[in-house]
Order: C-alpha cells, then sequence, then structure tokens
C-alpha cells in the first residue's frame, strides 16, 4: 500500500534484533510517560483538564522548536499527513486522558494504555497487508499480560467509571494509529520535523478549549513544575524518541515500550509514595521484559 496515502505507514527500516540504540530509545519512551500520569495528576490539582493538554503541547512545541532541525522543510503533500498525526496522536488523545483521569485512577488509565502495541500491531497488519512474525506476536500477548498483572493489584481497589475507561480507550486506539502514520513520515524527514508541526496543530486544536479552563485554573508552584515536567519531557522528547523508534523498527515493534509504562509508574510509586509492591506485579514485570525481548529479535 503506497505510504502517500492520507492513512498509510510502512516498515521498519532495522528488522534485525535491537541494538543499543533501539534499546534506548524504548527506555527513554517508558521512562518519560510512565512518569508523565504522576505530573498529570499533580497539575490536575490547581489547572483545568483542557489547559493541562494545551500548557503540555506548548512547552513540547517550545522544546521542539529550539531546535533548527525542527524547522526543515517538508513537502506540500505532507502537510495534511502531519496534520492528521497531530490530531490522533496529541489533540484528541491529549484532551481525553487528562479529562478520563478525573473519573478513572491513574492505574486504570496506565493499564487500558498498555493495549497501544496490540492495537499498533492491528492496525500495522491491515494497512500492511501482513500479520506479525510468531515470535513478534507471542511477545505482544506476553506483554499484554504483564500490564494487566501490574496493574491489577492497583485496579482493584481503584475508581473507573465506564464513561472514563470508554475516553481513554478511544484514545488508545488513536494512539495505535498514530504509531503506524507516524512512519513513513518519519523515514521521510525524520522525527523532529514532523513531531514539531503536528504539535503545532495539536495547539491550534486545543487552544479554545484551553484558553476557556485558565479561569478555573490557579497557581501553584507543584503544578507549574509538573506542567514543565509533563511538556519538555512527556511530550517533547517522549514523542520524539517514539517516534524515533517507530521509523527504525516499525509501528508493531516500536510500540512494545508501551508494556514497560505501567513498570515504571509502579517503581515511582513505589520509590517516592511508599507503596507496596505486589507479588503479581512482580511477575507482571517479568511477563512484560520477556515480551520485549521476543519483540525485539529479528522479524520472522
Amino acid at each position: 500500500m503506497s505510504d502517500r496515502k492520507l492513512v498509510s505507514t510502512a516498515a521498519g527500516l532495522h528488522t534485525g534484533p535491537f541494538g543499543w540504540v533501539e534499546w534506548l530509545l524504548m527506555a527513554g519512551t517508558a521512562i518519560m510517560w510512565g512518569s508523565s500520569f504522576l505530573w498529570i495528576a499533580e497539575a490536575l490539582e490547581t489547572i483545568e483538564p483542557a489547559t493541562v493538554t494545551l500548557g503540555r503541547l506548548v512547552l513540547g512545541a517550545v522544546a521542539l522548536g529550539a531546535s533548527r532541525r525542527a524547522r526543515a522543510p517538508v513537502d506540500r503533500i505532507d502537510r495534511s499527513r502531519i496534520a492528521l498525526l497531530g490530531i490522533v496522536w496529541m489533540a484528541v488523545p491529549l484532551l481525553l486522558f487528562p479529562i478520563a483521569q478525573q473519573w478513572v485512577d491513574s492505574s486504570i488509565a496506565g493499564m487500558v494504555n498498555g493495549g497501544v502495541p496490540l492495537f499498533a500491531a492491528v492496525i500495522a497488519a491491515l494497512l500492511l497487508r501482513r500479520l506479525p512474525g510468531r515470535v513478534q506476536s507471542v511477545g505482544l500477548v506476553l506483554g499484554f499480560v504483564g500490564v494487566v498483572l501490574v496493574a491489577l493489584p492497583s485496579v482493584t481497589d481503584a475508581d473507573g467509571s465506564p464513561l472514563g475507561v470508554g475516553l481513554i480507550v478511544i484514545a488508545t486506539v488513536m494512539y495505535g494509529l498514530a504509531v503506524n502514520l507516524s512512519v513513513p513520515l518519519t523515514q521521510r524527514y525524520g522525527a523532529l520535523p514532523v513531531l514539531w508541526r503536528a504539535q503545532l496543530t495539536a495547539i491550534v486544536v486545543t487552544a479554545p478549549f484551553g484558553i476557556v479552563g485558565l479561569a478555573d485554573s490557579s497557581w501553584a508552584w507543584s503544578g507549574a513544575v509538573a506542567m514543565l515536567l509533563l511538556g519538555v519531557l512527556s511530550t517533547g522528547l517522549a514523542f520524539v524518541a517514539m517516534a524515533e523508534l517507530g521509523r527504525r523498527v516499525g509501528p508493531t515493534r516500536g510500540a512494545i515500550g508501551i508494556y514497560f509504562i505501567p513498570v515504571v509508574a509502579m517503581v515511582l510509586g513505589v520509590v517516592f509514595r511508599s507503596e507496596t509492591l505486589a507479588g503479581a506485579a512482580i511477575a507482571g514485570t517479568a511477563f512484560i521484559i520477556i515480551g520485549a525481548w521476543l519483540n525485539s529479535r529479528r522479524e520472522s
């Protein structure tokens, strides 16, 4: 299928086993996105959800725009594809998550978000008209089982309304689509020019909602620091790392780092909030590591 269609994807440039660069990109994505749920929760104490979304996008765009490479030209024919990427990867999901987290605990949000690699694999199979290899398929399933086990101890005592969970599912499906859309674009231009323009599109889309939310928001240093981390790391650098990994290894293998997000959130909870570590969570982490290792092998 031609990657010049509006909705398309492409295979990765690197079909062999992961090297240190791929592992580093995956770890960086997991750490930055795994901590984002904490920053969102802290920011929501004083800032309205839509304003959180707008603020993180503006900070992310400023961080990426500081690089001259981000302003490299792109072909006119691809501008609509980049705009679509900005909507389905940033504008809509980043609006839905803080709204949903008003009714859904972060543990549930993290578990549902763990479905991104599965959605990415299904969409890639449809667009590329071929199924993932057997080794990668087993890795995807084991990884998701691990995500469920990690989140299970918290989910049993967590609050989660059907509406909130539904919003997160919609965002997760969009993430799976976006991972696919980003691959051919970043293969042509690199991650920075694509992600910076996508963020500018998302800012335009979310600005009316974020500006309205300013009236009901208040200033606090804790919220400001959380927004800075959420914007520069989780919205700027994390998206670039994720897109670069997808560019190198394709949408299915590139999304596997999402499985480590609840592991990062769990570790942060133990270190900074004195949360207990359940046996199921330890077993789930082992499943995730095995699943990631299987996906890191040469495509079969």
